[in-house]
């Protein structure tokens, strides 16, 4: 049986412990410059640290350039805020001939408000062509 996961009552998000199964490849501290009208962090900003954090595993994979081709699937589950502390973590789900498709997950901790405890802000998936150095596709090598 699944062990319920505490709410937390200042933002009534759930609190969850940061993944153990997928790779951390970015953190970074979203500031005042990168927020919306609405004083959270603006959406766009949070896409391009994705698109970042999803090139790592696949640029390793690939062992070269790649292009961002497809953004499959953009989940927005809570409001990013200045001061959280961002952790990008990033699994390959398929290889394809000259393809690559990651899943990346977002979570921020919020240390600001006077105690440690993460939450879930964004998931993602993205796929990455493998290219030469003329832009056009070329076979991802065999792992």
């Amino acid at each position: 049986m699944s062990q319920a996961t505490p709410q937390d009552p200042r933002h009534g998000a759930e609190s969850v412990k940061l993944p153990t199964d997928k790779e951390l490849v970015l953190r970074v501290i979203p500031m005042p410059a990168d927020c919306n009208a609405n004083g959270d962090i603006f959406g766009g900003w949070v896409m391009a640290q994705v698109d970042l954090a999803g090139a790592v595993l696949p640029v390793r994979r690939a062992r070269g350039r790649l292009a961002t081709v497809a953004v499959n699937q953009f989940i927005f589950k809570q409001p990013v805020k200045v001061g959280d502390l961002l952790s990008f973590y990033a699994e390959i789900t398929r290889v394809g001939n000259t393809s690559i498709t990651v899943n990346v997950e977002v979570y921020a901790q919020r240390l600001r408000d006077g105690g440690e405890y993460a939450v879930k802000v964004t998931e993602a998936t993205l796929t990455y062509v493998a290219t030469d150095e003329h832009g056009k596709p070329r076979p991802v090598p065999p792992a």
